[in-house]
């Protein structure tokens, strides 16, 4: 029998990722448990909502990843976490039981409607790489749909699009439906005329890229009106149906697909044992150590854990930078064993691409816009992403896209919905 102490980890993320490549497997029994077999590079989701990459260009297996030898030694459970029993100190799955001596939390974020739960019927989202498909197969569906269309009204509401949120996401992703606009219509789609595709973007704030500098916000809204995308600052949503989304003036803009990027919350967990619940969006309050404030040997890292600074008294930003250092940073102190120096975030900057040539940054002092910011913004995703192959067909399909305009992912495939999954016989 092992003598070790029994860490479960739950989520393959940045944050949990980075943690087993950090444990040390002779001093703990690790355990990694995700619903899904493969991590997944979230800032690259728009690119495949937009058939710039392929899916299995931004996704890597995690079994793969753990053959690897700084992570030899760690189990992988499939299986999406139902409850925490904090008494028994055991999670639960769709499938299995597991006991842990101690707990980290990394599972991220969700989308966040802000209490209208039926908008999630209705609007595209973009937190998965399912997600990011689906949205690529319904914009693609849209464009063939309308250049058969004879009615021009018809093709002109067809093509009608709006992105909910001015962040990196949905800057990035109107940025793209804008070089669609601007640059593949009349090639692919020759039916098409620019004027029939609509693309606006609803921020509530005064500005754009609110978390980086202003001069990051004035460069991205001027390449997003340059690819011909319509940008309303200082709005907000309030209602969205019959395709027609209401805004907080009073004015109406007709749009048959909404993409939401508005806002994020914690994964939802179900605790047991305790009446411990989630603090603001859902995350989980931390002292300065990752440790969940109210529950015993239990960690929270990235996106899901709320932990206040005096430089961030709302909480460290929900970033990959945090979550990859948080990783690292309560691995090393379960090593040694020692819990004597907090946890210190070191901004590294941030960055955010609006579509070819088109990128800001912000490193430091230093704000970097236009071409050269587009290769930053290149070179950091590229050297972040898992596996050579997957560096190598990024790449690839990059240099093809500059050099060409074009790309040969521009394909129209859905998942078959017959014959469903035969059931197994344990399903009781």
């Amino acid at each position: 029998m092992s003598t070790k102490q029994k860490i479960v980890v739950i989520g393959g993320g940045f944050a949990g990722l980075n943690f087993v490549k950090k444990i040390d497997k002779s001093k703990f029994d690790v355990t990694l448990v995700d619903k899904h077999n493969y991590h997944t590079f979230p800032p690259l989701f728009y690119q495949v909502a937009s058939s710039e990459l392929d899916p299995t260009s931004i996704c890597f297996p995690l079994r793969r990843e753990l053959r690897k030898r700084n992570c030899h030694g760690v189990a992988f459970h499939i299986g999406k976490v139902r409850k925490i029993d904090v008494a028994a100190k055991t999670i639960s799955t769709d499938y299995e039981t597991t006991h842990y001596d101690k707990l980290v939390i990394a599972l991220g974020t969700t989308n966040n409607f802000f209490g209208n739960k039926d908008l999630i019927k209705d609007v595209y989202t973009l937190k998965s790489t399912d997600q990011a498909i689906r949205i690529r197969n319904e914009i693609l569906f849209r464009c063939e749909r309308a250049a058969v269309e004879p009615d021009n009204e018809k093709r002109r509401r067809m093509l009608s699009f709006v992105v909910i949120g001015g962040g990196p996401a949905g800057v990035e992703i109107a940025g793209a439906v804008g070089e669609l606009k601007r640059y593949i219509l009349k090639r692919d789609y020759p039916g098409i005329a620019p004027d029939d595709l609509s693309i606006t973007i609803i921020e509530g704030t005064d500005r754009l890229l609110g978390t980086m500098s202003r001069e990051a916000s004035d460069t991205a809204l001027r390449d997003l009106n340059q690819l011909m995308v319509e940008v309303k600052l200082g709005r907000l949503m309030k209602t969205y149906n019959d395709n027609v989304i209401t805004l907080d003036d009073g004015s109406t803009i007709y749009s048959e697909m909404v993409i939401w990027t508005a806002g994020v919350t914690g994964v939802p967990i179900e605790f047991s044992g305790t009446d411990y619940k989630a603090g603001r969006g859902g995350r989980f309050p931390t002292d300065h150590y990752c440790r969940i404030a109210g529950l015993e040997d239990i960690y929270a890292i990235g996106d899901i854990g709320l932990m206040t600074t005096e430089k961030y008294p709302k909480g460290l930003p929900q970033l990959a930078q945090v979550a990859i250092q948080q990783g690292r940073f309560l691995a090393k102190n379960f090593n040694s064993g020692k819990w004597e120096k907090p946890f210190n975030y070191v901004d590294k900057g941030s960055m955010a691409t609006i579509g070819r040539n088109r990128a800001v940054a912000d490193l430091h002092s230093i704000h970097l816009s236009g071409f050269i910011a587009w290769l930053a913004w290149m070179f950091i995703h590229l050297i972040s992403l898992l596996g050579m192959r997957n560096k190598i067909n990024v790449l690839i399909n990059w240099i093809w896209a500059y050099f060409s305009y074009n790309t040969s992912l521009r394909l129209l495939l859905a998942g078959s919905k017959y014959p469903k999954r035969g059931e197994l016989w344990d399903k009781g």
